[in-house]
């Protein structure tokens, strides 16, 4: 074994120029694979993270229309219903429209006891309910643009009509890393109040209700009662499930995730032509010498072996490589584009498939030089070179 291993070794170091170039070719590709797979899974983490008993109640015709707030007590007396929310997006602009950030009028009451995945300390609620003008943000978002408890932020509306000052009452967490902290909330009573006075006509409506079924048992039940409620209403309603919900958000933009992941595997389809030509070039090269191994008596499992070691040898340490490099590589993604991912984190699935790619195309690369290393008679091997 051991002497299997140098042998392997030396292979490997034999032609340093085409296994450097080789490697990097191989780093590239699966740190291009990690990356792109990790994009993928970000856009989904809205829908790994849903709770399952958690339903969302929208207009029938379109998520973008507003229902009436006045919905809020009638849907909390529907029976199997625990606990109800509201919220509307603002779609507000700091400053500049490329710092995007997710905004939304809540109601400050309810809306923390729904979503108890967004950590928010007692003294931050309690100075929350105080301020009309009061506004929590995420630790990412906090970050990214060095907002502190007591900042006045200002943002210029582009649903509702304005400019609009908030003040940071503090800063909330996430229970994990699916918990998107690139958020800012504030009061919907302080957008409410204000839009009596500038746009009467949007007052008064909110964008959605979510809903706290607290059993998965009954949310079929529930989401039916709800939509019943509504029927014929000059607003109806649609409740379905958060992850429901968040499927269809994401469907919108299924073609690019599918290009995205037919990409991400075309990556390693070619680089598997690459490493398999290098793997073919240098078998040829040493035909003489498994010839010459075979002569003094090794078998030619052996002398695949040494191929197959070699191959798998230089995509096993491009394959390490590049899954050290992925997370560097995603976070830095993340901080270029934090208008598209709040976070790109490197998921333990995503590594698992890099190291598996890595070693599939050692081993495929490997197959065809194994084979005609193998077959090569004692003979013609001796003569290809000499």
């Amino acid at each position: 074994m051991s002497q299997w291993l140098t042998l392997v070794a030396r292979n490997v170091l034999r032609q340093r120029l085409r296994t450097s170039l080789t490697l990097v070719g191989l780093v590239v590709s699966i740190l291009a694979f990690g990356v792109l797979q990790t994009v993928v899974k970000t856009w989904y983490a809205g829908v790994d993270g849903a709770v399952p008993s958690r339903l969302l109640t929208r207009n029938a015709v379109s998520f973008t229309l507003p229902l009436p707030q006045a919905y809020y007590k009638r849907i909390g007396a529907v029976e199997g219903v625990r606990h109800v929310t509201y919220m509307t997006w603002f779609g507000g602009v700091y400053k500049d429209p490329k710092n995007f950030f997710p905004q939304f009028a809540i109601d400050a009451a309810s809306y923390f006891d729904i979503f108890p995945e967004i950590l928010v300390s007692d003294e931050v609620r309690r100075a929350f309910l105080r301020d009309r003008r009061g506004a929590i943000v995420g630790r990412r978002l906090a970050k990214r643009f060095g907002f502190r408890p007591g900042d006045v932020v200002q943002l210029r509306g582009t649903l509702f009509p304005g400019n609009w000052e908030f003040v940071i009452c503090g800063v909330f967490d996430g229970r994990d890393a699916k918990t998107d902290t690139s958020q800012l909330f504030f009061r919907w009573d302080y957008l409410n109040e204000t839009l009596r006075v500038r746009s009467k006509a949007q007052a008064d409506q909110v964008g959605f209700f979510a809903v706290d079924v607290g059993s998965i048992n009954r949310v079929a039940e529930v989401s039916q009662a709800i939509d019943e409620v509504f029927r014929n209403s000059r607003a109806e309603t649609l409740t379905e499930t958060e992850r429901a919900f968040q499927i269809g958000f994401v469907k919108q933009t299924e073609a690019i995730l599918i290009s995205i992941r037919v990409v991400s595997f075309v990556v390693i389809f070619i680089i598997l032509a690459v490493m398999a030509n290098t793997m073919a070039m240098t078998a040829r090269e040493r035909l003489r010498e498994y010839a010459t191994l075979k002569a003094i008596g090794f078998s030619p499992g052996y002398v695949a072996r040494l191929i197959l070691g070699e191959s798998v040898a230089i995509a096993l340490v491009g394959g390490a490589i590049a899954i050290g490099l992925t997370p560097p590589v995603a976070s830095r993604l993340a901080e270029l584009s934090a208008t598209l991912f709040p976070s790109l984190i490197v998921s333990v699935n995503t590594v698992l498939l890099q190291a598996l790619s890595a070693l599939a195309v050692g081993v495929l690369a490997a197959v065809l030089p194994m084979r005609q290393a193998a077959r090569v008679s004692i003979v013609n091997g001796l003569r290809a070179l000499g």
